[in-house]
């Protein structure tokens, strides 16, 4: 097959094509669609291991810069993203959150500055984050207004009882998932009746020539950047390679009805940067 020369970076994955909606991506070229299946897409593209162990693995490599680069990479402008998610759950008054792929704990700890529910339990794949994560608990512990704890865990299996949380989160974390669907059936499972989802997700922008312009940054810029700072220049292009085989959008949403959740709505951000995704458990 012929790849056009802006997608030619994506040869790799030519064995894993099909046509699909699901964990896939379609770009508009004047060519054939492309689809490449999100659980295929991997950090390093090693044999010998799968998704979820690739992404511990990266995760685990870049924690210890990750915040930095975070506020470095987004001009700062994440944390409104998730100021404004966080208070579309306002309402909920939540008393016991769930956040999923917690990272370093920036959504848990904005959580009980903005929602101050009585618990917060932050679940992650990596260790790395997990002990960053962990500092930073310990560090504020005296003025907590909510208990909050971290522990390792994986989204797909959550150590959890049924019906256990009043909302769930999961920031930048769900492209990260070895398996979307059954990621968001276990949030499902153990959110109570009534409860919200709120995934807050990079999406690819559609307005000419924001587009464009964001992808030459994203495909380019911040890799390299990335690489200089973290010293792992895979992490920076495999957050490129994901978003791109993202559903984002209405695709998402239909994930969302497909995991047992209802009533899902889309909010892009930024002109498209990023989107809020929400959802109630029936």
């Amino acid at each position: 097959m012929h790849f056009p020369l802006k997608y030619r970076s994506l040869r790799k994955f030519y064995p894993l094509i099909h046509r699909t909606n699901v964990g896939a991506w379609e770009e508009e070229t004047g060519f054939m669609a492309i689809f490449v299946g999100l659980s295929q897409v991997k950090p390093y593209q090693s044999a010998d291991k799968d998704k979820k162990q690739e992404v511990e693995l990266m995760f685990d490599r870049i924690s210890g810069k990750y915040d930095l680069l975070n506020k470095v990479l987004s001009l700062g402008i994440d944390r409104n993203w998730r100021k404004k998610a966080l208070r579309l759950l306002s309402a909920h008054h939540p008393q016991h959150v769930l956040d999923v792929a917690t990272g370093t704990g920036d959504m848990a700890f904005l959580a009980e500055e903005i929602l101050k529910p009585a618990r917060i339990t932050g679940i992650d794949l990596s260790q790395g984050m997990l002990d960053i994560a962990q500092k930073r608990n310990l560090k504020d512990r005296k003025n907590r207004v909510s208990e909050i704890e971290f522990i390792k865990g994986d989204a797909e299996h959550l150590p959890f009882e049924d019906h256990s949380f009043d909302a769930a989160t999961v920031t930048f974390g769900v492209r990260n998932f070895g398996d979307l669907g059954k990621g968001l059936a276990e949030m499902q499972r153990v959110l109570k009746p009534g409860a919200p989802v709120m995934v807050l997700e990079f999406t690819k922008p559609r307005i000419f020539p924001f587009r464009q312009l964001f992808d030459i940054y994203f495909r380019h810029i911040l890799p390299l950047i990335g690489s200089w700072t973290s010293g792992d220049g895979r992490a920076y292009k495999y957050l490129y390679e994901s978003v791109q085989a993202f559903p984002d959008y209405e695709a998402f949403n239909q994930e969302l009805l497909k995991a047992g959740f209802v009533r899902p709505s889309c909010k892009p951000l930024s002109l498209g940067i990023c989107a809020i995704y929400t959802a109630y458990k029936p």
